[in-house]
Order: structure tokens, then C-alpha cells, then sequence
């Protein structure tokens, strides 16, 4: 007579991890190809602009290419190999080797014009300027009283005087209406 047993989930992943194990350590796969090779980047905003850093040590700044397509950043290289001389045997080789890329997607328009890069003992800066459309613009609201002075719901934009705008809401109300 068969017995029931019950079902164990946990003993299935053990499984395929066992099986997983065996396919990497056959050969067939080798466990470094899983792995791309990953650049590290730190992003950084400010009101007028964004700062990228980006770790890619062992390359030289000419064999950097960086584009900005609409507000998409991405930056491709290759780390190179080194020679092995005939008299070196390696006992382990951790460092990665191969083509890398990165996009970043930034949530304002830049000046292309004005883009920055400059290397720094394996690390990439990039200063990317905000078009003067994209920075923020800060607009204050005036209480019942103010608004009273200078016109009905008027607003308090930033860098304009409050005589600026009294003068404005008060040439609306003197204009003449037109006739139809």
C-alpha cells in the first residue's frame, strides 16, 4: 500500500539548488559570465544641476563614451585585460574584464551644451546644468489682506517686488473695458 507523505517546498528548493550547483561546477556554465560587470554610481541634485559620479577604476578617460539622448544618460565602456607575462601564474583572478554600460534617466531637461566630465583617480564626475525651464520656481501666496492691496488672488512669484506687482494688478483695474 503507498503512504502519503507529505510536501515538503523547502526540499524542492534544495533540490534545485543541488541541481543548480552541479550545472555551474560541470562546466557548463561558468559562474563569472552570470555576473555583468556593475558601475556604481552616486546621483546628486541640486536646484541648478545634477551631479553623477561613477566608479570605474582601470579606465582611461578616452575610452569613456557618454551620451545624453532627451533626458537619458548612459555611459559605456570596456576594462581591458591585462597582459600575462610568461613567467606569472595566477592563483586568483577576481577583477573583472569586458564592456559595461549604464543608463540613467533624469527626471529634468539638461544643457548638453553645458555638460561637465572629468576623471578623478577612478572615478567619473559628471556636472549636468538644468535648463532654465526645468529649475523650480518658488510662488508665495499672499493672505486675505495683501491680496486685497495689490488685486483679487494675486501671487507672489520669486525675484518680483511687491510694487512690481501692485503696480500690475492696479494698471488691470484702471484699464478701460472694451466696448463689443
Amino acid at each position: 500500500m503507498n503512504a502519503l507523505t507529505r510536501w515538503d517546498p523547502f526540499q524542492d528548493l534544495m533540490n534545485m539548488r543541488q541541481t543548480m550547483d552541479q550545472f555551474v561546477q560541470g562546466g557548463l556554465l561558468n559562474p563569472d559570465e552570470l555576473q555583468p560587470i556593475a558601475m556604481r554610481v552616486d546621483i546628486s541634485e541640486t536646484p541648478d544641476a545634477y551631479e553623477i559620479s561613477a566608479s570605474i577604476p582601470g579606465v582611461k578617460p578616452e575610452e569613456v563614451d557618454i551620451t545624453l539622448d532627451n533626458n537619458t544618460l548612459t555611459i559605456r565602456g570596456e576594462v581591458r585585460e591585462e597582459q600575462e607575462r610568461d613567467n606569472q601564474r595566477y592563483h586568483v583572478r577576481e577583477r573583472r574584464v569586458g564592456v559595461f554600460a549604464r543608463s540613467i534617466i533624469l527626471p529634468s531637461d539638461i544643457d548638453a551644451n553645458a555638460v561637465e566630465a572629468r576623471m578623478e583617480n577612478g572615478v567619473l564626475k559628471l556636472h549636468l546644468p538644468k535648463t532654465e525651464g526645468s529649475k523650480s520656481k518658488r510662488i508665495q501666496v499672499q493672505n486675505g489682506k495683501e491680496s486685497a492691496q495689490t488685486g483679487k488672488g494675486s501671487k507672489m512669484i520669486e525675484g518680483q517686488s511687491r510694487e512690481t506687482q501692485t503696480k500690475q494688478a492696479q494698471s488691470k483695474q484702471t484699464q478701460p473695458a472694451s466696448s463689443s
